[in-house]
């Protein structure tokens, strides 16, 4: 079992920026066997929507509506998931959760149904 915990999130301007941080606790063994961690953000009224992903190779996908403001990065020494949001703009508030699996992580981008450990959440509110 993975436990993932979310933190970060917070009220910005628009154009500001904010880092999400996603700590992933567990066994050892079962942490080291997590191939693909990402970001999901769900707004009031609508469906989880995949904001980004990255393998444990490094290799990452966007969303079309983040790409060029949003980075993923991982810290594998201290299992630990990244999200540095810039530029932000009010449609980018939402509540935001981290996500793994054991699963590599697809080319495209991330799918709710593709992830097994969820976190609770950190909401992100942007101000026009």
């Amino acid at each position: 079992q993975v436990q993932l915990v979310e933190s970060g999130g917070g009220s910005v301007q628009a154009g500001g920026s904010l880092r999400l941080s996603c700590a992933a606790f567990g066994v050892t063994y079962t942490i080291n066997r997590i191939d693909c961690m990402g970001w999901f953000r769900q707004a009031p009224g609508k469906e989880r929507e995949g904001v980004t992903d990255i393998n444990r190779a490094g290799n990452t996908a966007y969303a079309d509506s983040v790409k060029g403001r949003f980075t993923i990065s991982q810290d594998n020494a201290k299992n630990t998931l990244y999200l540095q949001m810039d530029s932000l703009k009010p449609d980018d508030t939402a509540m935001y959760y981290c996500a793994a699996d054991h699963s590599w992580c697809s080319e495209a981008t991330p799918r709710r149904v593709d992830f097994a450990y969820w976190g609770q959440g950190t909401q992100v509110t942007v101000s026009s």
